[in-house]
């Protein structure tokens, strides 16, 4: 049998980060077992769901290349073929017309409650046959006796009583589908294998699953992951930071770090932290994710952020860091190909914020010094060792990181002077800026006319400033 997943938000919002967990999740099972994964809009809150919203958790899906093999599909392009289970279901006296109010179902509940009895519909229409005049509801005739068994891949077997169970609304009063209904009816109809989902919807299964026995078909396999907390042990919210996934895009993180790290709630491969998207697909399970509460931690996702930036593959580091360039404004044109500049920087940098404002100097003119870094080291002393290093630096034939250290340590040398007191007024004068790399780095990336010019320029400066 082949795998087929579904990842389904409803778009009211952005893309936050336990539907995208969710999705990593279903796009795993669906690759781990050559299988399929579809992604579906579930749009049929026409109040709430904006085009903007589908846009955004469409683009979240594109940054975390989380790509789908059929889809998006839109529920509310489905409303036919939901009518049509509805009849069947109607006609085949397994669901009926209900014309409760809703004052008279609250007075209803609010008994029960005072009796100390679980609130559920008392079945004041079951006897129903037919279409009323006035408007009614439809409601699903959910069995009274035995049990509904979930052998969930996560929370293992789940038992429910169909005596606790409610006759559910499955089409409201103007016609309209409700989500219990349309879940079925599309996973059914798009050969869903496996529902992958928050454990938030764990008691809308049991209704689910005796609906699609109603309509004479084999349920799928539920999954039912864990909720994510914060590190106050609350449920993830907007207090804790950012949750919205371009979020973190626009944060400076890099896609496979929240992958990385979205894959490790509550998941490990013994002490192993960092996961390639391959190693992931071979690797993760749905069935070893652990039952208990995820706790999302900031740091760690951090310090795996840097761990990315060190050590993944510089061309989607460069990739991803040309969209931070381009809301700068800076060009990578004006400098060395990003590919070349990133290992100089990346271990000093945990985002591709960082990343950028460190090398910006490289892609545009040092337009001041910061006044620390200028104050200590553009003093009049520097007036000599800048000029020796033009000399020496000037007669480099070739613009390679040893050269460049051999003028300066000549320079040093010739001057009697510690290092410092040349390679600080030289990274000062290069960089605008009191750290950076190693300097001779740093000039093999600016160039030999950037260097020089940039010494000129800050010789002008000193002479002036002092």
């Amino acid at each position: 049998m082949t795998v087929r997943t579904r990842f389904a938000p409803s778009p009211t919002g952005y893309l936050h980060i336990g539907g995208a967990r969710t999705a990593l999740s279903c796009w795993l099972e669906a690759r781990r077992n050559q299988g399929q994964f579809i992604l579906r809009i579930e749009d049929t809150d026409r109040e709430r769901s904006t085009p903007e919203a589908v846009e955004t958790i469409l683009e979240g899906m594109r940054w975390l290349e989380l790509d789908w093999d059929e889809g998006p599909f839109f529920q509310t392009e489905r409303f036919d073929r939901y009518r049509e289970v509805v009849d069947q279901l109607l006609a085949e006296g397994k669901a009926y017309y209900c014309t409760c109010s809703r004052e008279e179902l609250d007075r209803i509940r609010e008994q029960q409650r005072a009796n100390g009895e679980k609130p559920r519909y008392p079945g004041t229409c079951r006897h129903r046959t037919e279409k009323p005049d006035e408007p009614a509801v439809v409601r699903f005739r959910n069995p009274t006796e035995g049990e509904v068994v979930v052998d969930d891949l996560v929370r293992g077997r789940v038992v429910f009583r169909n005596e606790e169970l409610d006759d559910l609304i499955i089409a409201r009063s103007d016609g309209t589908p409700t989500y219990n209904l349309t879940v079925v009816v599309d996973d059914m109809d798009m050969g869903v294998t496996e529902v992958i989902r928050g454990e938030d919807h764990l008691n809308n299964t049991p209704r689910q699953i005796n609906i699609y026995h109603a309509l004479g078909a084999e349920p799928p396999r539920f999954a039912h992951v864990s909720m994510i907390h914060g590190d106050d042990g609350a449920k993830l919210s907007k207090r804790h930071g950012a949750v919205s996934v371009l979020q973190y895009r626009d944060e400076g993180y890099l896609p496979d770090a929240v992958i990385n790290y979205l894959a490790r709630l509550g998941w490990s491969h013994g002490d192993q932290e960092r996961f390639s998207r391959e190693e992931l697909i071979r690797l993760f399970n749905i069935r070893d994710v652990s039952r208990s509460a995820s706790v999302f931690n900031s740091e760690k996702l951090l310090w795996l952020n840097h761990q990315w930036i060190m050590h993944g593959p510089v061309e989607k580091t460069a990739q991803h860091l040309r969209w931070h360039f381009a809301r700068a404004d800076l060009d990578e044109q004006q400098g060395p190909a990003l590919e070349q500049a990133i290992p100089a920087f990346a271990e000093r940098c945990k985002t591709l914020l960082e990343l950028r404002d460190a090398m910006a100097f490289l892609y545009q003119q040092v337009e001041g010094y910061e006044e620390k870094a200028a104050r200590k080291h553009l003093k009049a002393a520097a007036e000599k060792p800048l000029q020796m290093l033009l000399q020496k630096l000037t007669a480099v034939e070739e613009w390679t990181a040893e050269p460049i250290h051999q003028a300066i340590q000549q320079t040093a040398a010739e001057l009697e002077v510690g290092m410092g007191k040349v390679g600080m007024p030289l990274r000062v004068a290069l960089t605008g800026m009191g750290q950076s790399p190693a300097i001779n780095e740093v000039a093999v990336l600016l160039g030999k006319d950037k260097t020089l010019d940039r010494i000129r320029q800050a010789l002008a400066w000193v002479t002036q400033e002092n």
